[in-house]
């Protein structure tokens, strides 16, 4: 059985079924996989140097704020002298856990099977 596809809102198209002798088939999903991975490659860097933006502006604010190098150590609060606010780890948290979401929509993300349609076709119909 030839692979269908459908594609929703500018996603990657979810594959049916795998295209066993279907050459031009088989290359077209091959060229969307390299495609989905240079976005990512994209992505990722774009989180790197936007995550080195941030830190450079965190240190610039809180060397200001705080009268120098953090000699003093880290802190929730901001103004208290030779201290530095520590608020950096939430945004490169969040970069980091889209970093890894997007990674496993890349990498990890399967097709959805013909044999997975069937199961869950049978459940569906109690007939497991």
């Amino acid at each position: 059985m030839p692979a269908q596809q459908t594609s929703t809102n500018g996603a990657p198209p979810v594959v049916v079924g795998r295209p066993e002798g279907d050459e031009e088939q088989l290359r077209k999903l091959a060229v969307e996989q390299i495609e989905r991975k240079r976005r990512f490659d994209t992505r990722a860097f774009g989180a790197a140097a936007l995550a080195v933006v941030l830190v450079i502006i965190w240190a610039l604010a809180e060397y200001h704020n705080a009268h120098g190098w953090p000699t003093n150590g880290f802190s929730q609060s901001s103004g208290i002298y030779h201290t530095w606010n520590s608020w950096i780890i939430y945004p490169i948290i969040a970069l980091a856990l889209g970093v890894a979401i997007d990674w496993w929509h890349t990498f990890r993300h399967r097709p959805i099977t013909e044999d997975e349609i069937r199961r869950e076709m049978d459940r569906l119909r109690g007939t497991h």
